[in-house]
């Protein structure tokens, strides 16, 4: 393994991969989204439940590598409270952050700074944003199906 790749898969990566919190489906979700990157196959299922516009219920299925494992242990130690304007915000930041190496997203998803080596790359930056993108992906279908509901 080169130098580089050494330092991508950090200690810290590799601790945060070791402990993803949430790691189980939740029975009976009121919505489920399942993402897959092609380029490495990495896939991640997230099922939630929301109630007054915040996530209550967090749950995943993460089969990806450690940078993917890493991205979703971030993500779901912060999911439970938070609103699909904070996850958006949070999916935003996290992508300018890989892609155009902007600052690293704000509290309380300022864990992804650990991942900010893998901002150069860019065959990674599928696979870190997984969780993030399913999970914004999922609020917006129960959000649709509340409007649509109320029409």
């Amino acid at each position: 393994m080169s130098d580089d790749m050494m330092k991508l898969y950090s200690q810290r990566i590799l601790a945060l991969a070791a402990d993803i919190p949430h790691r189980e489906r939740l029975e009976d979700p009121q919505a489920t989204v399942t993402r897959r990157s092609p380029l490495c196959g990495s896939t991640v299922t997230v099922d939630l439940d929301v109630e007054d516009g915040r996530i209550t219920r967090f749950g995943q299925d993460v089969k990806a590598c450690a940078l993917g494992q890493s991205s979703a242990a971030v993500f779901a130690a912060q999911a439970v409270g938070r609103t699909l304007e904070e996850v958006r915000t949070a999916r935003d930041q996290l992508r300018a952050m890989l892609k155009e190496g902007g600052p690293v997203p704000d509290a309380p998803f300022d864990g992804y700074e650990a991942l900010s080596p893998a901002r150069d790359y860019r065959n990674r930056h599928a696979s870190i944003l997984l969780v993030p993108e399913a999970t914004v992906e999922a609020m917006e279908s129960l959000a649709d199906k509340k409007v649509a509901a109320t029409s």
